[in-house]
């Protein structure tokens, strides 16, 4: 099948509010069919005060529909370059958790094997652990985490080892990641206990507190982001409550003190060039947001995310198609 064969429905002939949801109104198809996979992971069983991001992949479907086909800026159609569509939500269990994650890892492993890499919605930021599990299979990744939060704490009421506080520790433990090649962006926030951050800066993990993001700007920080992880392959997660609250509100820790959304977009823009794996955006929470506010802006920085991960598998496709004229 072409490009051609997955393309957006037309605004001018369906209207944005009509036809079967999808994201980015992209049809219906499996992994082994796209070179990028969008997919929807519908879990909050690691939430441990504001649940509701379960509805984030619906919610983010819906609002998707307003996403349009070439990025004003760069002037990428991610459309026009790869294969996409929407490979429907990966298998969960709500009632154990143990389970969803055993679900996810070999879905994730299935998406790895048909060669897709994956876009993922979430759903808390549990879901990451799983999906690195099984894409992580040629040894660990580099990592680049845009969050308020560090997720790399050990255990939350004594014994819950894996919720959507632990799931980079336990990514680090697991040899999924690699802590020289992982940079967090956005952190902020009083924390439980001054040991917190203890672990990621012992294992060596580049972390950036939203001071120091504000002082030096977008386009300094994401140069070091990107020399940190390299050429080798990086996953690249995105927690909704980097922003501030005053821009997305529904999400399950809302910090005050976040970046704004022309930032995240920013942000997210200065990835060209990172050889991305994998991809997620978690934690959107619709029962907490306001008019679709926040999956709305979810759905923006999909196709943000989305732009800079077809522009670098099509460059790599490219490049193979080229290697055997140049031997």
């Amino acid at each position: 099948m072409s490009i051609s064969d997955f393309q957006p429905l037309d605004s001018g002939l369906v209207p944005r509010f009509a036809g079967v949801p999808t994201f980015m109104r992209l049809p219906v198809a499996q992994p082994d069919a796209v070179e990028v996979a969008i997919v929807g992971v519908p879990f909050d069983g690691g939430t441990t005060n504001r649940p509701g991001a379960r509805h984030g992949p619906r919610e983010i479907r819906n609002q998707s529909s307003m996403v349009r086909r070439v990025h004003h800026a760069t002037g990428i159609s991610p459309f026009d370059l790869v294969r996409t569509g929407d490979c429907g939500d990966a298998p969960v269990n709500p009632l154990d958790l143990d389970d969803s994650l055993e679900k996810l890892r070999a879905f994730y492993a299935g998406v790895r094997a048909a060669g897709a890499v994956p876009l993922s919605v979430g759903g808390d930021h549990l879901i990451s652990l799983p999906v690195l599990r099984g894409i992580a299979a040629g040894g660990p990744l580099g990592l680049i985490q845009f969050d308020a939060h560090s997720d790399t704490y050990d255990s939350f009421f004594g014994t819950s080892r894996y919720n959507h506080g632990t799931p980079f520790r336990r990514a680090i433990e697991e040899g999924l990641v690699d802590p020289k090649r992982f940079v967090q962006i956005g952190l902020r926030g009083a924390i439980s206990d001054a040991g917190n951050y203890d672990f990621a800066k012992a294992a060596g993990v580049r972390m950036v507190f939203i001071e120091e993001l504000r002082a030096r700007g977008v386009a300094d920080v994401m140069a070091e982001a990107r020399a940190i992880v390299g050429e080798a392959p990086a996953y690249v997660t995105f927690d909704i409550d980097v922003l501030d609250p005053a821009y997305a509100p529904g999400t399950g820790t809302p910090e005050i003190g976040g970046v704004t959304t022309f930032e995240a977009q920013q942000l997210v823009r200065e990835l060209r060039g990172v050889q991305i794996a994998g991809a997620d955006l978690v934690e959107v929470s619709p029962p907490f947001d306001a008019g679709g506010l926040t999956a709305l802006t979810g759905a923006t920085l999909l196709f943000e995310l989305l732009c800079v991960i077809a522009e670098g598998v099509a460059a790599r496709r490219e490049a193979r198609a080229a290697a055997p004229a140049l031997a």
